[in-house]
């Protein structure tokens, strides 16, 4: 009987009775109960009896079989395991397959699995934008793996000088999707895009060349006069700004206020978590003055300061046109929370962590933050109260006078 090659692709064809069928020198077709067929290369090695599974008929002919158990012995012949040659191939595959993906794909599947996170809609269109507009030209078809210094450079230079801040955020985005390569094993090494001890060894510090440039804020002792003439105009828009500064809170969270948020017999309003800029639920305490322009409101829509159409709240740009219209289109609203924080610094010993909690700012210390636990929602009570007051003074008197604390400095 021959030793190899027993077998013809007829016969092959034929076979349906489950079993082993040897063509010789370890190749084996096996029969499942099934009737599916399958090469099999059965040889010992190290003493120990292996099988190394070759494919179905359907994708190995009898020809290519044979010709893949030629090539394992050939291996064993050399000392090596066929099985686990095969094994080390297949990853080697796949690590090439996964370092020749593309700087873009990866910035698209990392925006896609962190998006959800991403509560504001204008952040997650940044983030796309800026890639798009400035990354992808020159890193986006790019493998990955290849990004390296010398390219991040190549992206924000350029830009590092007149778009600073653009410049910065978008070496952070780099600097992100390139981790996330990293974690998923798509490259190696050190991240080419990250800050400290790195690029700030070659490129200028921000501040060198180019000034942060901060919302246009009122001074504090300005608001008295401005909160006179601001009670002076009409209009929903009037309103909503001068509640956003009674309250220290930020636009989007006034002209989107909801009614059913707000407990004037509890003197609160409650903003929900997904409104917020840290995600978490806000009570801001109503001074008499709020209360009053709360309560002279009328309740015909959902929100309290509805917009031009039915079932919408008032545009965020509302009360930039009110600024415009009162002659200072140098402050924007978000200033003014600038202008509170400067009055409890300068007029007032409020305790920082109460006018940051009232600002609804995280607290930066994890160990002051790991004892303060609740709102101090009294404590805040007293101080949006005396900024109330403030906003409503008219004397020197009352702009100069500093204002005591009423409670423990340290509670």
């Amino acid at each position: 009987m021959r030793e190899s090659n027993r077998l013809s692709a007829l016969k092959v064809a034929r076979l349906t009775k489950p079993g082993l069928y040897g063509d010789g020198r370890g190749l084996w077709l096996r029969v499942a109960s099934g009737g599916t067929k399958a090469w099999v290369l059965r040889f010992m090695l190290n003493g120990r009896a292996r099988a190394m599974g070759l494919g179905p008929i359907d994708r190995m002919s009898l020809a290519k079989a044979r010709e893949r158990a030629r090539d394992a012995r050939k291996l064993l012949l050399d000392g090596s395991d066929p099985i686990e040659h095969r094994c080390s191939a297949r990853r080697q595959a796949r690590l090439e397959a996964a370092l020749g993906i593309t700087f873009k794909e990866c910035a698209e599947r990392h925006i896609a699995s962190h998006e959800t996170s991403w509560r504001n809609p204008k952040h997650r269109a940044q983030w796309r934008s800026t890639l798009a507009t400035y990354a992808y030209p020159a890193l986006g078809e790019l493998p990955v793996a290849a990004i390296d210094t010398g390219l991040v450079l190549q992206v924000l230079e350029p830009l590092w000088r007149t778009k600073t801040e653009t410049a910065s955020r978008l070496r952070g985005r780099i600097e992100a999707v390139l981790d996330w390569a990293t974690a998923r094993e798509h490259r190696r090494g050190d991240n080419p895009a990250r800050w400290r001890g790195h690029l700030d060894k070659l490129l200028p510090s921000r501040r060198k060349v180019a000034s942060v440039r901060h919302h246009a804020a009122l001074p504090y002792v300005e608001i008295p006069a401005f909160m006179e003439q601001l009670r002076g105009r009409d209009g929903v828009a009037a309103r909503a700004l001068e509640l956003l500064i009674l309250t220290g809170t930020r636009t989007s969270e006034v002209v989107k206020a909801r009614w059913d948020e707000i407990e004037l017999g509890a003197r609160e309003w409650v903003i929900p978590a997904e409104r917020m800029k840290a995600g978490r639920e806000h009570r801001v305490p109503l001074s008499d003055r709020a209360v009053d322009l709360l309560q002279e409101l009328p309740r015909e829509a959902e929100f309290v300061f509805p917009g031009g159409k039915a079932m919408t709240p008032l545009s965020n740009m509302a009360l930039l046109g009110v600024l415009r219209r009162m002659g200072r289109a140098d402050l924007t609203s978000h200033g003014f929370r600038s202008s509170f924080r400067d009055w409890a610094a300068e007029q007032t010993n409020y305790p920082n962590h109460v006018v940051e909690m009232a600002l609804a700012h995280a607290i930066g210390d994890r160990v002051e933050a790991a004892y303060r636990r609740g709102d101090l929602f009294a404590k805040r009570k007293r101080l949006m109260q005396d900024w109330a007051r403030y906003c409503v003074s008219s004397s020197r008197d009352d702009e100069d006078r500093v204002v005591t604390f009423r409670g423990s400095v340290h509670g």
